[in-house]
């Protein structure tokens, strides 16, 4: 029996969001697409993920202070509708929309990859198939069995993570499994020096980089199923980002220092590669177990927020509205249905380019969540212009260095959607995402949705 009435649940506790946020971006970024990154820029690699972060945070904290202070379903779709234009928050939703929908299938590919050192002989494609399937079965039920779920696939991830670079800094510092000599940091110059491709090996990594970050902003759209998000929202934003440095850099410090740059991707993932280094393999085999966990973590978390997008865009008027039903359990269960019926294209990718098919989706994201970035910093700037001397002064979650901090991360990712036309791989995206964009807009004007109301939702059930 689907239940129009009822909104979407406050179900999901801090700890869902906490772990929600972290495990969509702990994902294939770092456990795949690390290796291709390190390939170009080497141990400069380190100093990129630094900077991308930085990045990240104050993307993170601009769109913190905009849920803390108007906790609503749709996001910062709501907010560019809001205080920028209903086009603005039209284009917002359906490409970040797009954007989780890349993420399914990019995570999806990377299950064929990972699951092919155990079964080399099924097809990459089963195996992206079957996750999109699993996947789109946990999201039917309630969103605290998503959130469950989703919980205890980043708790796998962390931990594989803390106990790599506890097992690493054994290895770097006190010689485990090397005769008790330490092995130190010497690999982190030793081949070619810090910067051994130079200023712009580190330049041309940073789309590699970022793809490893773009997720991060979920936590603005689980808002709206939060309990207490006034709270919740802070908490989960200010333990995330310095949870993400530690793992994201203390990982791959470890990897680098065991591991010669010059030979990471050799062999797939860096993380499985590292151990069968040091002679642990099933060590090795344990770590491509909690990769596809990973993998899996981030695509259930793509087919959320995107099965949220579609619902809120439908609720609006900017999609059928055949999308905005909720079943008994205020899930958007054809909003889940419709969002996982697109990743198929995953599927597809992986039947006839199963070597190109995570490159080109990695760039994909990257371009499409960049556009997020900047629309949520350009939406940040209208929210704070639109409020009073005595509404800033009572805001209760802050943008830190506000504005030039903006400036800053606007500045850098502009710099790197240039720098991607210079990736072959890449370049594929500045041309297939710009046409898909304009696309969305030529269908608001056919369709006369600029006739409609802004893209606004209230407080959720």
């Amino acid at each position: 029996m689907e239940n129009k009435e009822h909104g979407l649940k406050r179900h999901l506790k801090a700890r869902h969001i906490r772990l929600m946020a972290l495990g969509s971006t702990i994902g294939v970024g770092l456990f795949l697409g690390s290796a291709t990154a390190i390939q170009i820029a080497g141990p400069s690699i380190l100093l990129a993920y630094l900077l991308a972060g930085m990045v990240a945070f104050v993307v993170l904290r601009t769109l913190g202070e905009m849920a803390v202070h108007e906790p609503v379903a749709g996001s910062f779709a709501s907010y560019a509708s809001t205080y920028v234009s209903p086009l603005t928050g039209y284009m917002v939703g359906w490409g970040y929309w797009t954007y989780w929908v890349v993420v399914a299938i990019a995570e999806v590919t990377a299950v064929g990859i990972y699951m092919g050192m155990w079964f080399p002989d099924i097809p990459q494609w089963i195996w992206a198939l079957s996750s999109i399937i699993l996947m789109g079965l946990i999201n039917m039920i309630a969103v605290k069995v998503f959130g469950e779920f989703e919980f205890w696939f980043a708790l796998i991830k962390i931990v594989a993570i803390v106990l790599m670079i506890v097992l690493g800094g054994a290895v770097i510092f006190l010689g485990f499994t090397n005769d008790w000599v330490p092995m130190g940091l010497s690999n982190l110059w030793q081949h070619g020096g810090f910067f051994p491709n130079g200023f712009s090996g580190l330049l041309l990594s940073l789309h590699m980089v970022l793809f490893a970050y773009v997720g991060i902003e979920m936590i603005g759209l689980s808002a709206g199923e939060a309990q207490n998000p006034k709270k919740t929202i802070p908490m989960a934003i200010d333990s995330l980002t310095w949870r993400i440095l530690i793992f994201y850099l203390g990982a791959l410090l470890v990897i680098l220092a065991i591991f010669p740059w010059n030979e990471v991707g050799q062999q797939g993932s860096p993380f499985v590669a590292m151990f069968e280094r040091i002679g642990l393999r099933e060590a090795a085999g344990v770590i491509n177990f909690v990769v596809i966990t990973a993998a899996l973590s981030s695509c259930n978390a793509g087919i959320f927020s995107g099965g949220r997008l579609l619902w809120a865009l439908s609720a609006n008027g900017y999609a059928p509205r055949r999308f905005a039903y909720l079943s008994n359990n205020g899930v958007p269960h054809r909003a889940v249905i419709g969002t996982v019926c697109v990743p198929m294209i995953g599927v597809i990718l992986n039947y006839f380019v199963p070597d190109k098919a995570f490159h080109y989706m990695m760039a994909a994201v990257t371009f499409v969540g960049l556009m997020v970035w900047i629309a949520i910093l350009f939406t940040h700037y209208r929210f704070r212009s639109s409020l009073s001397t005595k509404q800033l002064s009572e805001l209760t979650y802050r943008a830190p260095w506000w504005p030039y901090s903006s400036w800053f991360a606007l500045g850098f990712i502009f710099m790197v959607i240039v720098l991607m036309s210079f990736h072959e791989d890449a370049r594929i995206a500045l041309i297939v995402g710009p046409i898909l964009l304009a696309l969305y807009m030529v269908l608001y004007y056919v369709f006369g949705l600029d006739k409609k109301q802004k893209f606004q939702l209230g407080e959720q059930k």
